[in-house]
């Protein structure tokens, strides 16, 4: 509590309730790495797990409250604790891979999951995001946790006891375990993954050292206790390792592992361990987590506010994770998970670009450039390997979600600069993309012909979500179009792309004002129910798709009657009820239930088609309702509580929504250059660019009744237009907010202050 009174002292307060939160040197213990995680299958606040991890780190481990294979690894509301696993999992309906689990048992042999499992209560859990501890009370031992990239230490306290043990369970459908008992040694592998294009010969290979003497070895397979044996390869294998204790003996275990073989999961072991002590390690993890969150500090806002920023910055540095590991010559090697080879160069896994897209990879463009051109040459193997561009990778490719969203991806990191990469093979791999249907739906386009020859993929040709796709692919193809651009391909090629983003118009229905779904003969859909979730749309309705037009905001607006009727449309989206029909899906599907219960009408931010379209007031001459709505929307669907999201997490996306929202401005349309102003929720906040510059951003008078713009100056001199320069703010520089409690209603209103649509560009004409 020091750290937090301190902090306390040196920023006063800003009113008489109201305690801020001045500057922070240890950012990472304002993390709650427990936000999210009360969550179920059919109620989402965030869907999130403890990752007791380093950023973008290969493993990531957790306590496991759910059972073996259950997507759910960690419920805050669950009583017990049946292991601590290593986990790759983005997202519970993903599911895992590469998983096996470590728990400690006293008495007994008990090491079937449910039979060692043990209570525990969340006020004897420690969960930092390099640190994990709880106490056991089945088995009255502490287990505490701290990771490396590749890597991590464990360390027990035992009761006195000469029937002290600990389980590794390498999970079903397919294992392997090996003990060594003179080496203090178990090794083994799981072949455990949820997609099928995973290639046959998948295997996450692990390696565990401990510091004290077996007094038993076993060896299991399924319910059975193996009495002589110490390997096993089984559908169902683990190990089962004893020790005579006494009280409060700390037993450490050094585990690492590897998708390439036991070899190099020793290397990963001894190079990111060595002779480390638990202690060393976990200083060392705690240095990375503050140095990477370095690069954006935040003063001034309440504690809770505080808590919640850096909760959700902290979510914002996992997805995509490294699949790539350092050779005995330290050079750059990769399990393939698109050809099962091992080859050179990196590899990562574990994002879906429908969801980041939107804000996550904008947001690594911004802040983390370095990681993201680690990741697009990652992108570049993929092409190479798996002959096309994932749109979900889990670790390769898996058929889930709509679009051909990793064209997005990678216009938007080229055009905010990311240089020193094959992007003309990225280019071809957009290209081929585009115009192909690929192995899976999730891969290429499906529908692809039709929309290329009709501008649309129609309703009734059995393509589910077909608007959705339809209006994806427009985008897309604009960011095609602003790559090429860029790489000054022939105009004829780019022209082509220049027209289809502008498909989006096809399905627009002026009866209705919104988006619908069109038959193949050129007649829409019908009976049209803006209200009804899928069918023609993804994960929504037509009122949240209808401003899926990231790329041409102001001809959305034309469209929909002039800046006032569209003004008074994205209203509406606030002021209807929160009706539904859930007929497509047979039952209420979890994101229709978070936004029912928001309480702000058909605004469902806990899904990620509708999050930008808060900042749309800005093309419209109403900055004001944005800055409004954004505030809402920070206050009452995020806090740093295990129910603190409105929906799920998705790989960082939500929560880069925040953080980019808490500062000030947010990504509507990435392939361009420009930030879409909001207003910042802190009374300042400081970006420390990769390239050494600094952006301030200072709101001196910013308070919970402070939320609108009166006026802004940009390094001094007053900025009247409601975007930001990406290349501007690269070269550093001050943004001065002056926050008021009344909305400036003549501030943003010109047309020469609103941000970028396509049909108005003056290059495009």
């Amino acid at each position: 509590m020091k750290r937090y009174l301190t902090a306390l002292l040196i920023a006063g307060c800003s009113s008489a309730f109201a305690q801020t939160v001045g500057k922070l040197s240890d950012p990472v213990e304002w993390i709650n790495p427990l936000m999210g995680t009360a969550s179920k299958p059919s109620m989402s606040n965030g869907n999130t797990y403890p990752t007791i991890a380093l950023p973008w780190g290969m493993n990531f481990w957790t306590p496991q409250t759910g059972k073996m294979g259950d997507g759910w690894a960690y419920t805050y509301d669950a009583d017990k604790i049946r292991g601590f696993k290593q986990t790759h999992q983005p997202s519970p309906w993903m599911n895992d891979y590469g998983q096996f689990s470590v728990m400690p048992v006293t008495g007994k042999k008990k090491f079937e999951q449910d039979e060692r499992a043990s209570w525990y209560s969340h006020k004897a859990e420690v969960a930092k995001p390099y640190y994990y501890s709880v106490y056991l009370a089945d088995a009255d031992v502490t287990t505490e946790i701290t990771p490396t990239e590749r890597a991590a230490q464990f360390r027990f306290t035992f009761p006195k006891s000469d029937s002290s043990f600990v389980v590794l369970d390498a999970f079903d459908k397919g294992s392997y375990i090996k003990i060594f008992p003179k080496e203090r040694k178990i090794i083994g592998y799981t072949t455990r993954h949820s997609h099928k294009l995973t290639p046959e010969n998948f295997k996450n290979y692990f390696v565990a050292y401990f510091d004290k003497d077996f007094s038993s070895a076993n060896a299991w397979k399924g319910k059975e206790l193996l009495k002589e044996e110490l390997e096993v390869k089984a559908d169902h294998s683990g190990a089962i390792i004893g020790f005579k204790t006494t009280k409060g003996e700390k037993v450490t275990m050094k585990v690492a592992s590897s998708f390439i073989s036991f070899e190099q999961a020793e290397l990963n072991l001894r190079r990111e361990l060595a002779n480390d002590t638990f202690e060393a390690t976990k200083q060392k993890a705690k240095d990375i987590w503050n140095k990477t969150l370095s690069r954006v500090a935040v003063e001034g806002g309440t504690i809770d506010q505080t808590r919640t920023f850096y909760s959700s910055f902290y979510r914002t540095l996992f997805f995509p994770n490294k699949l790539y590991e350092l050779d005995a010559s330290n050079k750059i090697v990769h399990w393939s998970p698109y050809n099962g080879k091992i080859l050179p160069g990196y590899m990562f896994a574990g994002t879906g670009f429908w969801d980041t897209f939107r804000a996550l990879y904008p947001f690594l463009n911004l802040v983390y450039p370095s990681i993201n051109k680690e990741m697009h040459e990652g992108l570049i193997n993929d092409y190479k390997e798996g002959g096309w561009l994932p749109e979900w990778s889990s670790p390769g490719y898996a058929n889930v979600m709509v679009g051909n969203n990793s064209a997005s991806v990678v216009a938007d990191a080229y055009i905010k600069g990311l240089r020193g990469y094959d992007i003309n093979t990225l280019y071809d791999a957009l290209v081929h993309g585009a115009n192909n249907e690929g192995p899976l739906e999730a891969v290429g386009r499906a529908g692809v012909k039709y929309y290329n020859e009709l501008g649309y993929v129609p309703y009734d040709v059995k393509i589910n979500e077909n608007a959705a796709r339809t209006l994806e692919y427009a985008y897309d193809d604009f960011t095609i179009y602003q790559l090429g651009k860029a790489l000054k391909k022939p105009k004829a090629e780019t022209d082509l792309y220049a027209k289809r983003s502008m498909n989006y118009k096809n399905l627009f229905d002026p009866s209705s004002g919104l988006m619908r779904g069109k038959n193949k003969d050129g007649s829409f859909q019908s009976p049209f129910n803006p209200f009804k979730w899928g069918d023609a749309f993804t994960e929504g309705n037509s009122w949240h798709y209808s401003w899926s037009v990231f790329q041409d905001i102001d001809g959305l607006a034309k469209l929909m009657g002039g800046k006032e009727k569209f003004v008074s449309k994205l209203d509406s989206v606030f002021s209807l009820p929160p009706t539904y029909d859930e007929s497509y899906y047979g039952s209420v599907i979890h994101e229709i239930r978070e936004m029912q219960i928001a309480n702000m009408g058909q605004y469902a931010h806990g899904n990620q088609p509708i999050q930008h379209m808060i900042y749309l007031y800005n093309y419209a001459g109403a900055p004001w309702k944005t800055q409004y709505w954004v505030r809402e929307t920070m206050d009452r669907m995020y806090k740093a509580t295990p129910d603190g999201y409105c929906g799920d997490e998705d790989n960082g996306q939500t929560s880069a929504w925040y953080v980019f929202s808490a500062m000030g401005f947010y990504p509507v349309t990435p392939a361009t250059d420009q930030y879409v102003l909001g207003a910042p929720l802190f009374k300042k906040v400081t970006l420390n660019l990769e390239n050494g510059k600094t952006v301030t951003i200072n709101a001196a008078n910013n308070s919970a009744d402070n939320r609108y713009v009166q006026g802004l100056k940009y390094n001094g001199v007053a900025y009247p237009k409601n975007w930001l320069s990406h290349k501007e703010l690269t070269k550093g520089g001050t943004l001065d907010f002056n926050m008021s409690a009344t909305p400036n209603k003549q501030r943003g209103t010109k047309e020469t202050d609103f941000p970028y649509s396509f049909s108005t560009d003056p290059d495009h004409k």
